[in-house]
């Protein structure tokens, strides 16, 4: 007899997902579970995809399973949470045929979730444990700068509380710590659990500064601004460069990331306009480029706009004792300030980004007494690769 299988699910593996997907992988690995990977075949050549394809462990599987090419029509198929509902349906009617699965992980279960209470769990009778990052309809009741909506956040709360009695879904684990706190509160006894999993950052250390900035080709003597992830509109980089524009003895500006269409047609316009010159690193960033990137900055650029969310790009900043410049918007902004990470935006206008940068480059970052300090590590300690690996294997026992 085969062994039962993990099942994981990921369709997209851009962003930070595919992370997630690689690190429940390796927690599946560390404990013994053999697991197999599903996600659309455009990921083909995904550096992931690549990386599990050639290892070619029996333990350590990935398949390719597209959504239907004609689905039925109607309401349900121009609702996303619909479609998303019927292609994790499918993959796991199409994968248990051919291989017995014991549990099932989502990576990022906010795809469906909305969904549950009208069509159960997409996975028959088969238990499965989800993540959720973008829940955000109880931010206003706990203290989290996010859109006054009472009508619309009422009402997902209330698809919330009806999501967790969702047959089969063992533990919904989410990146948001106040979310278990409010499901404590308001879910019934009989919900499924709600747990905290804190979000990761590959676990690295700072390199020497002027080592990093020497193998990157950087003027030991500049100072330099980070935005770095997958870049597009909405981390606030269109209105970060008109800002530097305007601003006397500006930082050099690093961006590093893949960029969406739009994002690169602002900066090819733009980039003669910024000075000092920017660094563009318009390619997925390897580990090694990451870490020195990191150590080589004086702060990370957090502006991100309509993003209520966490950021590992905060817990990497964080990590690597550089400060932040945030929205006071959602996560970000509430971290940025418990943790007085570094100035926290009202707004993104040219002068609230220029006086945030000069604040940043003077006298970040704050010397902090024991017990403040204390309060940060608490905070955020547990942001590692190893905590996350270790709650999601006690969910997954």
């Amino acid at each position: 007899m085969e062994p039962d299988y993990v099942l994981i699910v990921e369709p997209n593996l851009t962003g930070h997902r595919w992370r997630y997907a690689e690190w429940t992988m390796q927690a599946c690995a560390d404990a013994g579970y053999p697991c197999i990977l599903v996600t659309e075949s455009a990921n083909e050549d995904h550096k992931l995809a690549r990386q599990i394809t050639a290892a070619n462990r029996p333990d350590q599987q990935i398949a390719f399973v597209d959504p239907e090419v004609h689905p039925r029509g109607g309401l349900r198929e121009s609702n996303q949470y619909w479609r998303f509902h019927r292609y994790f349906k499918r993959v796991h009617t199409i994968v248990g045929r051919l291989q017995p699965i014991r549990l099932v992980v989502v990576p990022y279960a906010d795809y469906f979730f909305h969904a549950l209470p009208f069509l159960g769990s997409p996975f028959g009778t088969t238990p499965w444990i989800g993540i959720t990052m973008r829940a955000t309809f109880h931010h206003h009741k706990v203290g989290i700068k996010a859109p006054d909506r009472p009508l619309v956040n009422a009402l997902k709360a209330a698809m919330f509380k009806r999501s967790l009695h969702t047959s089969g879904l063992r533990t919904l684990l989410t990146i948001d710590p106040t979310l278990p706190e409010w499901a404590a509160r308001h879910a019934s006894k009989r919900s499924a659990k709600v747990a905290y999993i804190a979000d990761p950052f590959p676990d690295e250390h700072a390199e020497d500064p002027m080592l990093a900035r020497a193998r990157l080709g950087l003027d030991p003597a500049q100072r330099y601004l980070l935005v770095y992830g997958s870049i597009t509109e909405r981390k606030g980089i269109y209105e970060l460069v008109h800002a530097l524009t305007r601003l006397d003895e500006a930082p050099t500006l690093i961006v590093a990331g893949e960029q969406d269409a739009g994002t690169r047609h602002f900066m090819r316009n733009h980039i003669r306009s910024l000075t000092p010159a920017p660094l563009v690193l318009d390619d997925f960033i390897s580990n090694e480029v990451e870490r020195d990137l990191f150590s080589a900055c004086d702060a990370v650029w957090l502006g991100y706009k309509g993003h209520y969310g966490m950021s590992g790009v905060l817990v990497q900043a964080y990590r690597f004792g550089k400060p932040v410049i945030a929205t006071e918007d959602g996560l970000i902004g509430w971290f940025s300030r418990r943790c007085e990470l570094g100035p926290i935006l009202s707004d993104l206008s040219s002068a609230s980004i220029g006086r945030a940068i000069t604040e940043t480059m003077t006298s970040w970052p704050h010397p902090h007494d024991d017990g403040a300090s204390t309060g940060r590590e608490d905070l955020l300690s547990l942001h590692t690769l190893v905590q996350f690996k270790q709650t999601l294997l006690q969910q997954m026992a």
